[in-house]
């Protein structure tokens, strides 16, 4: 029975038609009606006698469990004390990785709200929709990253309440008057316990919602078939806990077992095998992009501790594979996931992995090639890849994506894979318009979109070209105003302008002025023209 009071959110899930199969038949998906991630994580953590080991460790410091648990408890009287949260309301977080973040994420469950962990490098107009798409009406902030959050009012009515932690901030004031005890708000299993948006090849924020079973799910999946590590390791990484890869790989994997996690505000490759050298981490999450530029730094750093490396977010090509394999001795294990599917769904262990593939289907997935429209295929053949299990599409308020993501029960991540005669995965390429650069997701429209905004672009049409360092490039075609020219000096003024309006890694790094832009009879736009240079 749910116990979150306020329904906006499951009054927003998709018609139950609509959701795809979840496959519950191995025992360890098998969860109670009654259910709060954070309390088996947390608490469950003391139970196993593991309050005094460490649980995070930063620089300047470490939490133990114990102490992590406390923390957590003091956010979730605040927010129901003070800051009078009703179970089921959404809370947005905004900061980098770090230990007053990881203790508001678990605080927000405790208390039965619903976590919307934001990147840090988001500008205040994509803030502004997710804000209203999930009605924010509370945003726990890290005291350095208020602005854009504050320069949402020019494209909102109200800016939410903004409580700020770290630093002084309203918080941690709040938390010094509470109790480090809280009895935890007793959630259903498929009460909505976080909502991840992701860009959308339409330029629109998708809001992905899973609930406090399938935060579980993605522990006992992944991590004991693949992974395979131990309460010793320390895990490390780069992704932001907004991303589900980091939220999995370098917060709840390592609680799940009784492990370390090491969080690193700023992770960018010369800061992350810096951390790695310097606190001795032995399990690593990151980008395909970050192995290769930590490539030629490793004879600068002493990282013998690390013994597992897993890579995701983009396709992980064979000379990235060997080349670390070759510096290190590690073999990566490569894996695809998605925000929809919340973490990773076709992988191998080390002993299983053959190079160039992705892997096989995690056990308790299901993995397999389809058509356009939606039958088998034979193995050896080209087709979409779909997927279904513990885990699985749920889009917030959006039927229509909804439709485009889940076919005959089964999840389409927009991926074409080929699939050999041992049930090993094979990538090919996107089957949308997404464009996947250094591990992130970027949708052409959305940088369509604003430069559209720029008075002297007239028509413009963006792309993911193949980039050895980053994997796809952003390159955007401009048809300019009349009375402009395209001067370098244009470039650098449209660059900065994309950089002001939307996250800085979106910025197209080669821009192109062209006099007409390549489109159908019907006008549409002819991205695969495009990426053959116009041709």
């Amino acid at each position: 029975m749910t116990a979150q009071r306020d329904t906006f959110a499951r009054d927003r899930l998709p018609p139950p038609e609509l959701w795809p199969d979840l496959i519950f038949t191995r025992p360890e998906f098998r969860y109670p009606a009654q259910l709060n991630c954070a309390t088996e994580l947390l608490d469950g953590a003391l139970k196993q006698g593991w309050g005094d080991r460490e649980a995070i460790r930063f620089a300047g410091g470490s939490w133990s469990y114990a102490e992590l648990t406390a923390r957590a408890n003091r956010v979730a009287n605040v927010l129901k004390g003070p800051l009078r949260l009703v179970p089921g309301q959404r809370v947005l977080l905004r900061g980098p990785n770090n230990p007053l973040m990881a203790a508001c994420w678990f605080g927000v469950l405790k208390a039965g709200g619903i976590c919307v962990t934001t990147m840090p490098l988001l500008r205040a107009r994509e803030l502004a929709y997710m804000i209203e798409r999930a009605a924010i009406e509370l945003v726990l902030c890290d005291a350095r990253f208020t602005t854009e959050i504050e320069q949402t009012r020019q494209w909102l009515p109200a800016v939410p309440r903004v409580v700020t932690f770290g630093a002084g901030g309203e918080l941690d004031a709040l938390m010094r008057g509470a109790a480090a005890t809280y009895r935890d708000v007793q959630t259903a299993a498929d009460d909505i316990a976080i909502i991840a948006f992701t860009s959308g090849t339409t330029g629109r924020a998708k809001g992905t919602t899973h609930f406090h079973r399938d935060i579980l799910a993605i522990c006992d999946a992944f991590p004991l078939s693949c992974l395979q590590a131990s309460g010793d390791d320390l895990f490390c990484g780069s992704p932001p806990l907004a991303f589900t890869f980091g939220l999995g790989g370098i917060l709840l994997f390592p609680l799940r077992i009784g492990a370390r996690t090491l969080l690193l505000e700023t992770a960018t490759p010369p800061h992350l095998i810096k951390g790695i050298a310097e606190f001795g981490a032995t399990v690593c999450f990151t980008a395909p992009t970050a192995y290769r530029a930590m490539l030629p730094l490793i004879p600068h750093h002493d990282i013998r501790t690390l013994r597992k490396c897993v890579s995701a977010g983009e396709h992980l090509p064979l000379a990235t594979f060997e080349s670390w394999k070759q510096a290190t001795g590690i073999a990566i294990i490569d894996g695809i996931g998605s925000t929809e599917m919340l973490h990773i769904f076709i992988s191998a262990p080390e002993g299983a992995i053959r190079p160039g593939s992705t892997g096989r289907a995690v056990p308790g997935y299901e993995a397999k090639i389809v058509d356009e429209n939606g039958r088998d295929v034979p193995p050896g053949t080209l087709g979409r890849l779909a997927v279904r299990g513990p885990t699985g599409c749920r889009y917030l308020e959006d039927s229509e994506l909804q439709r485009g993501y889940v076919l005959g029960g089964w999840n389409l991540p927009g991926d074409s894979y080929v699939m050999d005669a041992d049930g090993y995965f094979w990538y090919q390429s996107r089957t949308d318009d997404m464009i996947i650069s250094s591990g992130y997701n970027i949708a052409a429209a959305e940088i369509e979109n604003v430069m559209l905004e720029h008075p002297a672009v007239q028509e413009c049409g963006v792309v993911g070209v193949p980039d050895e360092e980053r994997g796809q490039l952003i390159q955007a075609f401009v048809v300019l105003r009349p009375g402009h020219s395209g001067a370098d000096s244009l470039v650098k003024e449209l660059q900065e302008f994309v950089k002001a309006q939307i996250a800085p890694y979106k910025y197209p790094r080669a821009v192109t002025f062209v006099a007409a832009l390549p489109r159908t009879e019907t006008g549409k736009l002819q991205r695969f023209k495009l990426r053959q240079g116009m041709a």
